[in-house]
């Protein structure tokens, strides 16, 4: 790409490196707390008849998350938000805000699982689940003989 210079100088130089995007981690924090960082890891644990799933979620409260079944595809979703007014003595507002965020995870468990198939715990931060695994057809067994000319 073509940009303009000045000099054999970037034009933009000084520009885009001291520009940067606001963070708002702040925000994060008093919406998540200290446990920001560790939203929505997940565990996937593989046994004999289907997958065991433990989902960190820590901070929400049971009916902040909902889970989805769509085409195959299972999404566990977690949404927050955060109301802080402060009023004066004489009760009306010096300052109001408003915070809200959400997150979603999504995976692919296959058209074979229902609704009913899934059981979620949610107990002391962790989102517990398991879903069963497809069952397998048994090869049917036939005596195939070949005949033989002649």
């Amino acid at each position: 790409m073509m940009m303009p210079s000045i000099f054999g100088e970037n034009l933009f130089d000084d520009f885009v490196e001291t520009f940067a995007f606001p963070t708002f981690s702040d925000v994060d924090r008093k919406l998540y707390g200290k446990n920001a960082p560790n939203l929505m890891k997940t565990d996937v644990k593989e046994k004999e008849d289907g997958y065991e799933v433990d989902m960190d979620l820590p901070g929400f409260k049971k009916d902040e998350i909902k889970m989805q079944l769509k085409k195959g595809y299972l999404t566990v979703s977690a949404a927050k938000s955060l109301d802080k007014d402060e009023k004066n003595e004489d009760g009306k507002y010096v300052r109001r805000e408003r915070y809200a965020g959400g997150m979603s995870r999504s995976f692919y468990v296959g058209e074979h699982i229902k609704e009913e198939d899934i059981h979620p715990k949610y107990e002391n931060g962790i989102l517990s689940f398991s879903l069963p695994k497809k069952d397998k057809k048994a090869v049917e067994e036939k005596n195939h003989f070949i005949s033989i000319e002649g």
